[in-house]
């Protein structure tokens, strides 16, 4: 598949920023989180980009599987899903409900990454919720919101319910449907992402063994705090760089 390169297109500013979120929609399907051609990354353009006023977004062409795309078949939309850049590939207007919901409700939404894993869906199936059982759960657990099922997201009347139950929190677990998190940056929300995942599948294996433990409510208070630290204060940028390396080695042609 030829795709025409836009590098000498856009800004560099945007190329950048293509080339990340090409990146990690590339990680997504190594680390076997896609789900064939569903689910969505999308990453607002900052206004030195679109323009002052302006409210643009990066979003895969529908039907790319997520292997396949690269910075030039990333899709520039507005909040309603319009094609920004003509683009030959279509887009998918129903699938940017919830990803528009977060971007009009939080002024820090960078990027916003949904995904539908097994182990994520499982977990948002159970009354229980996310549990305090591993370290990773702590993460998770300092900042999630719950967000009832009503049905597969393409109507514009559940944003509201939805902006008001995820709030200001950055890890959205969306009941009986997947998994959601909010990050400033790529690199953050792909980390975060990361996290949220393994807490779901720790807890899976956790659950089919024994009695479980739980962690002291007061440390899950304090994690922020150890976050900062165990990242030296960068968040996702303090490993993205080792993640671009380690897919370069693999394929670069998320660069085209």
């Amino acid at each position: 598949m030829h795709i025409p390169s836009l590098k000498e297109v856009v800004s560099a500013e945007e190329w950048q920023l293509r080339c990340d979120l090409a990146a990690c929609y590339r990680l997504v399907a190594l680390y076997g989180w896609s789900d064939l051609v569903f689910t969505h990354i999308s990453a607002k353009l900052p206004e030195s980009v679109s323009g002052a006023g302006n409210h643009h977004f990066l979003i895969n062409p529908y039907g790319l599987m997520f292997d396949e795309i690269t910075a030039s078949s990333l899709v520039k939309v507005d909040g309603q899903c319009n094609k920004v850049i003509d683009s030959p590939f279509p887009v998918n207007p129903a699938g940017f409900v919830i990803h528009s919901a977060v971007h009009e409700a939080r002024a820090d939404a960078g990027c916003v990454l949904h995904t539908h894993t097994r182990a994520g869906v499982a977990v948002s199936a159970q009354q229980c919720g996310v549990l305090p059982i591993s370290q990773q759960s702590t993460f998770v657990l300092a900042s999630l919101a719950y967000h009832a099922y009503e049905g597969v997201a393409f109507r514009d009347e559940e944003k509201p319910r939805l902006q008001a139950d995820l709030g200001n929190a950055n890890f959205l677990m969306l009941r009986n449907h997947g998994l959601l998190v909010v990050g400033k940056t790529i690199a953050d929300a792909f980390l975060s992402m990361y996290t949220f995942e393994n807490t779901c599948r720790i807890q899976l294996d956790a659950q089919a063994g024994g009695p479980l433990t739980e962690v002291n409510p007061l440390i899950v208070k304090g994690v922020a705090e150890a976050m900062r630290v165990q990242t030296g204060g960068m968040g996702g940028a303090f490993v993205w760089p080792s993640l671009i390396r380690k897919l370069d080695k693999i394929n670069e042609s998320y660069k085209s």
